[in-house]
């Protein structure tokens, strides 16, 4: 995690410019969690997401990018493909709040002064802090999942998506980004996380993978400031 950080770092002064284009605007979506309850499925959007972005374009192949996005995470055995996971029956309801920094690469020259449409696929990397609840079966298995403690963790966003510059001002793109935590405990198979010790009669799923959540949707933003003039 420290070499992501510093590399975000050292991009930032790595490329001096005598002016910048800004993008301020939303983001909107669906959310699905990946993990040891619920589907299994890595991209099927159950629960919304939103919040805002905004980028400062560094050069014609890579811009500097913050977001803070809120979202809502679900996940129910019942609806699993797995039977195991059917007869066990668990279930719960989560919300994150997230913040994420690194650097958009454009796969293509994407330089906002020239004519347009400019277009460009993309990906998208850095370090993501977030809050959420703990859970844990506080009856043991066969009890229900319960939302109890904070847990604030960090997490590693793998963002791929496509961006077309409409017209001068206006931006639209689609995208689709996992994020891979530091935590197991998002759907209270490892309690150790909230209680500080081992607890086996609650504990359940596989411990050799941590849990994911993924976002997808669109953003819409808006560019403010001079056309920029890219010099290294």
């Amino acid at each position: 995690m420290r070499y992501i950080i510093a590399f975000v770092v050292m991009a930032f002064f790595t490329s001096s410019t005598y002016s910048q284009q800004v993008e301020v605007g939303a983001f909107a979506g669906g959310a699905n969690f990946i993990g040891d309850v619920g589907r299994t499925n890595y991209i099927l959007p159950n629960t919304p997401v939103g919040g805002v972005i905004a980028k400062w374009n560094r050069s014609t192949r890579h811009a500097l990018r913050l977001t803070l996005l809120y979202a809502e995470i679900s996940a129910d055995d019942t609806k699993s493909d797995d039977t195991r996971r059917q007869q066990r029956g668990y279930s719960f309801e989560n919300t994150i709040a997230e913040a994420s920094l690194g650097i958009e690469f454009n796969f293509w020259e994407y330089d906002l002064s020239e004519a347009l449409p400019q277009t460009s696929p993309y990906l998208y990397t850095g370090i993501t802090y977030f809050r959420a609840d703990h859970l844990w079966l506080k009856n043991g298995r066969g009890g229900n999942l319960v939302n109890q403690g904070t847990n604030w963790s960090f997490a590693i966003p793998m963002v791929m998506g496509y961006k077309e510059a409409v017209t001068e001002n206006i931006i639209a793109a689609f995208e689709i980004g996992a994020r891979y935590t530091f935590t197991d405990n998002l759907d209270g198979s490892w309690p150790e996380e909230y209680l500080d010790r081992r607890d086996p009669d609650r504990e359940f799923g596989n411990r050799n993978t941590n849990d994911w959540y993924m976002f997808t949707g669109l953003t819409l933003t808006f560019t403010f400031g001079r056309k920029p003039c890219y010099c290294f």
